[in-house]
């Protein structure tokens, strides 16, 4: 038998007699929804650009600094050579690393591999390893400030077809949280919705950091073994051994990591077997670059990913593309949009092509890149807003976590 491929694209051997060498990076920091959205272009000079986003909401300014000391330092280079790029920027300067420029190394990272798939003519995917499935399940949120009507979002949720919700404690007041007096009530709904829902649903929580050691398992013991099948950043991510103490007095997994801005931070965790799912974030962690890493260092210690995204389209589409390319993945988080269900603007106007939910997953792509469009002259329209998280005190007037 003799076999035969299929004719090359004669546009992807035009593009590829000439490597594209990087001419530009521009950001752009526009109100979207509820939030800002950092929105990163790669620019060529064979013509083939590329979009990125950056994660750190809030410090949108301090990431396009680090993306100005970036530009001068990319300028001229092959837009191809992703992983030394990333080296390149990462060594940069003696103080390397950290959430800021981590974030601004994410957006840059991100939009490379994007250029690339356009030239190559093939999705993004298919540059992290190829294709692991054929289509990625997410899990889909109740409204963290509809506490009282958390269980019939559930049991919507539930008839739309999601085997995997996530809820949270009352979030209602954005002046005021006293973490050891949403426990046990948060523990009471919990319990019911479990009881809602059977036991064939994937029910997590989500407690944003919020508690400590004790609370956390003080929160966790409220309920019977087998409630919940994930908690979402129970406590503070920076002592691993704080987490370890909780590890003792828990047995339901740990899903953290959404913090993280390398593969260094994740290495403790993976390492000492401490959590269960990888909260990775492609726009803080280092781009698709960096969370390939992570991926392949959890699957040694069978540790799953649950990629956080919060953010927009782009956000959305690379998470995707990494989820097809990885063996170890377990659920995409995502918003819905209906019965007060966590959701923000999905920004039509501005990206007019974006990756679509075909209920409750994601399809392959196919686009080339990573399969997302934005209308630049609409973005140059947007405005900067300035916003900081919510500063929440306890009722004693001190600080604590948002």
């Amino acid at each position: 038998m003799t076999l035969s491929s299929a004719a090359p694209n004669p546009a992807t051997i035009s593009r590829l007699t000439s490597r594209p060498r990087i001419t530009a990076i521009i950001p752009y920091a526009v109100w979207v929804g509820g939030r800002n959205q950092l929105i990163v272009k790669v620019e060529t000079d064979s013509g083939i650009f590329g979009w990125g986003e950056s994660g750190l909401s809030g410090r949108e300014k301090a990431v396009i600094g680090a993306l100005e000391h970036f530009a001068e330092i990319l300028k001229g280079e092959d837009a191809f050579d992703i992983g030394a790029l990333w080296q390149r920027l990462y060594r940069s300067q003696y103080f390397e690393g950290g959430r800021v420029l981590q974030a601004a190394i994410s957006a840059i990272d991100i939009a490379l591999h994007d250029i690339k798939g356009k030239a190559l003519d093939v999705p993004v995917y298919q540059l992290l390893g190829g294709q692991h499935r054929n289509q990625v399940p997410t899990f889909a949120s109740t409204a963290s400030t509809q506490f009282d009507t958390t269980i019939e979002q559930a049991k919507s949720l539930a008839s739309q077809g999601w085997d995997c919700i996530r809820v949270f404690p009352d979030l209602s007041d954005f002046q005021v949280f006293d973490p050891r007096a949403h426990i046990g009530r948060t523990a009471a709904m919990c319990r019911e919705v479990r009881q809602e829902l059977g036991e064939g649903m994937a029910i997590g929580i989500d407690w944003h950091h919020r508690l400590s050691v004790a609370e956390a398992a003080s929160f966790c013991q409220r309920m019977p073994s087998g409630t919940l099948d994930f908690i979402e950043e129970p406590i503070r991510d920076e002592t691993p051994e704080a987490y370890e103490a909780l590890r003792r007095m828990t047995d339901v997994p740990f899903a953290i990591g959404e913090e993280f801005s390398s593969k260094w931070d994740f290495r403790p965790y993976i390492e000492r077997d401490i959590h269960q799912f990888n909260r990775v974030d492609v726009c803080n962690v280092g781009g698709l670059t960096e969370a390939v890493k992570v991926a392949a260092m959890s699957e040694a210690h069978y540790v799953d990913l649950m990629p956080h995204n919060p953010l927009g389209p782009i956000c959305t589409a690379a998470s995707v593309h990494l989820a097809v390319a990885v063996p170890n993945f377990a659920w995409l988080e995502v918003r819905v949009g209906s019965d007060g269900v966590y959701v923000v603007d999905d920004a039509r106007d501005l990206f007019p092509t974006q990756h679509k939910r075909n209920g409750i997953h994601f399809d392959l792509p196919t686009a080339a890149g990573l399969g997302v469009d934005v209308n630049e002259d609409h973005a140059k329209e947007l405005s900067f807003k300035f916003w900081n998280a919510p500063m929440l005190r306890r009722t004693d007037g001190s600080l604590t976590n948002w």
